[in-house]
């Protein structure tokens, strides 16, 4: 009879956590964390953008200066002790002013952002998941909504309502979201035939709660890249109708405006149009670092 201690002996108890391989659990939010913030270029986007956003929401409020307060004995003033950045043709701080308008542009950037992918989710969604005629009419919409430029949107809406914030959003969502959609739609008809799709259907799910609980949680990594990219697209399609003096009226002012009245003092006080194109350039540089840094975090092929 084969006797085990003949050929067996016992593992020594230090030798017992040998092969032993831990590794810590992380949840898929952690893990894109760690890999954004290992990104040193998204992460000084994001701290660009959030000292940009801190600065633009508290700056106005402590300013000892109101943004259309004018002053007869301060015009085109140079850098000083009292005004930082001067002050512009009308004797208004330059500082403050340069400040206000980062606050519209930014609202009316991540506003008419949130409305888009709230519509391009939506809509794609519903496109991709139900398929067949439902989907070939509405990407027939979408066609027709895209052939139309959308800064020629963007100038009939503001002829119709006027020059204020409100327009230049309406404006901006009018075909803004579409490309939202289709990369929604795209990804939903990808993954509608997947496993887990095919069994929560045959597990009696109900298709709403398919699309908004399977499907488009995982469709976030696309649908936040994107949207991320479509923020500074907005902040520059503001600034480009204010600075062709049909974006937002006096006495506000975003980043465009300040440009464009700027401009006609261009030769003379060059730096009144370098402070608000500057802030616009940054802005514009932090979203896109951030965006790069979120495709490579939430890619799930990029992962080692």
């Amino acid at each position: 009879m084969l006797n085990p201690s003949e050929y067996f002996e016992p593992l020594d108890p230090a030798d017992k956590g040998d092969e032993y391989v831990a590794m810590e659990s992380r949840t898929f939010g952690r893990d894109a964390w760690e890999r954004f913030c290992g990104n040193r270029r998204a992460l000084f986007g994001l701290i660009l953008l959030g000292v940009i956003v801190l600065a633009a929401v508290i700056g106005p409020l402590v300013s000892p200066y109101p943004y259309d307060g004018m002053d007869p004995l301060s015009l085109s003033k140079g850098p000083s002790a009292a005004h930082w950045f001067g002050t512009d043709q009308m004797g208004r701080d330059e500082l403050t002013r340069v400040l206000y308008g980062a606050r519209i542009s930014l609202m009316i950037g991540f506003v008419a952002t949130a409305v888009n992918v709230v519509i391009g989710i939506v809509y794609g969604g519903i496109a991709g998941y139900v398929g067949g005629r439902v989907d070939n009419v509405m990407m027939r919409v979408m066609d027709v909504i895209q052939s139309v430029p959308a800064m020629i949107y963007m100038i009939l809406i503001m002829l119709l309502l006027g020059s204020n914030v409100y327009s230049v959003m309406i404006g901006i969502c009018v075909n803004g979201w579409v490309n939202m959609a289709r990369v929604v739609r795209g990804q939903i008809v990808t993954l509608r035939e997947r496993e887990f799709a095919v069994a929560a259907f045959v597990l009696g799910v109900s298709r709403k709660r398919i699309l908004f609980k399977h499907l488009m949680i995982n469709t976030m990594g696309p649908i936040i890249v994107t949207a991320t990219l479509m923020v500074p697209q907005a902040i520059f399609n503001e600034a480009f109708l204010s600075f062709i003096g049909i974006g937002i009226s006096a006495p506000q002012a975003s980043l465009g405006t300040l440009a464009q009245d700027a401009k006609m003092l261009l030769a003379k006080y060059p730096m009144q149009m370098v402070y608000p194109v500057l802030v616009i350039c940054l802005v514009i540089f932090a979203l896109n670092f951030i965006g790069e840094g979120l495709e490579e975090a939430l890619n799930p092929k990029g992962r080692s």
